[in-house]
């Protein structure tokens, strides 16, 4: 077993050694505080099927859980809309927010164990920045994580995953991502 208090992540220790001279130079900044870092990411799962069997939000929860290895949050309709059947604090998904060593441990087992495995794989869309230097993307598929044991899923979800980060700009926050090996496609 891993001993926590000398344990540091591969992806943080990379960033801090390679990844950080890298975009001062690069940018040209001044301050070491200008430089931008990851903030966090978060992981959210809605679960349309929550409507008619709530179960289900629990059983995303529990593999968004495996997936983050982190307790995730079950979220519930602020309220009713008759057209989707969904009434007010009705459960309807989960989400995670990740921070320090379990964010650079996901975001490593995302770009080189899940993205992998994603059938027809060509890359991440490049423009998926919102303008103020976070990204966000879709995985289709829940199963392409190694946790999860593809014989107990009894459906297959998606899910939505948000990367903030501390730039203001998409092209900072872009090339934060490549330096962390990010297969951008464009």
């Amino acid at each position: 077993m891993l001993d926590q208090a000398t344990y540091t992540p591969r992806l943080k220790t990379l960033y801090r050694e390679t990844i950080r001279p890298a975009l001062k130079e690069e940018f040209g900044f001044k301050n070491d505080m200008q430089i931008p870092r990851l903030d966090k990411i978060v992981l959210n799962m809605g679960v349309g099927e929550a409507v008619k069997d709530t179960k289900k939000v629990k059983q995303a929860a529990e593999e968004l859980t495996l997936i983050a290895g982190q307790k995730a949050v079950i979220t519930h309709a602020k309220k009713s809309v008759a057209g989707f059947r969904v009434r007010e604090e009705m459960p309807l998904g989960c989400k995670v927010t990740l921070r320090g060593d379990r964010m650079y441990e996901f975001l490593d087992r995302l770009i080189n164990v899940a993205l992998p495995r994603v059938r027809d794989f060509r890359g991440v869309k490049g423009s998926s920045f919102d303008g103020r230097g976070n990204y966000a993307m879709g995985l289709k598929e829940q199963i392409v994580f190694p946790e999860i044991d593809f014989d107990k899923v009894d459906e297959v979800l998606g899910m939505d995953i948000i990367i903030c980060t501390t730039s203001s700009v998409d092209a900072e926050a872009k090339a934060l991502l490549k330096h962390f090996n990010m297969p951008f496609n464009s």
